[in-house]
């Protein structure tokens, strides 16, 4: 559990504005303190069974909120994912399908391609 003033410092630097204190970002940024604390703990207790689920419990729930801001503030998400040091998640695709990114620019050059041959 964070001490009152690792959490007050921790909500200073990524609160979006004064009083800033239930923002996704400062909620991520407090779940991820808690989950390394968490992971310590369990490095020297590994039978700990009930902290190993609340920890698992913590990481869906930043999971959750970065997914939530990451739709609505994608460049409010960079950043933090940044000052926070995150991975990137891996994009797992089916087989045969392509990336959205190649999807958009081949549907580009087709209908440049109609356009070319309506003119």
């Amino acid at each position: 559990m964070l001490d009152i003033k690792k959490k007050q410092q921790i909500i200073k630097k990524y609160q979006t504005h004064e009083g800033d204190t239930g923002s996704s970002e400062v909620q991520i940024a407090i779940l991820s303190a808690e989950l390394d604390e968490l992971i310590e703990h369990l490095k020297q207790h590994p039978k700990d069974h009930s902290s190993r689920r609340g920890l698992l419990r913590k990481v869906s729930s930043r999971r959750r909120l970065m997914r939530y801001l990451k739709k609505e503030n994608a460049e409010s998400y960079e950043q933090l994912a940044k000052k926070l040091k995150f991975k990137q998640p891996k994009v797992v695709m089916k087989p045969g399908e392509t990336d959205k990114e190649d999807k958009l620019a081949e549907e580009e050059i087709i209908e440049g391609e109609h356009e070319s041959i309506i003119e």
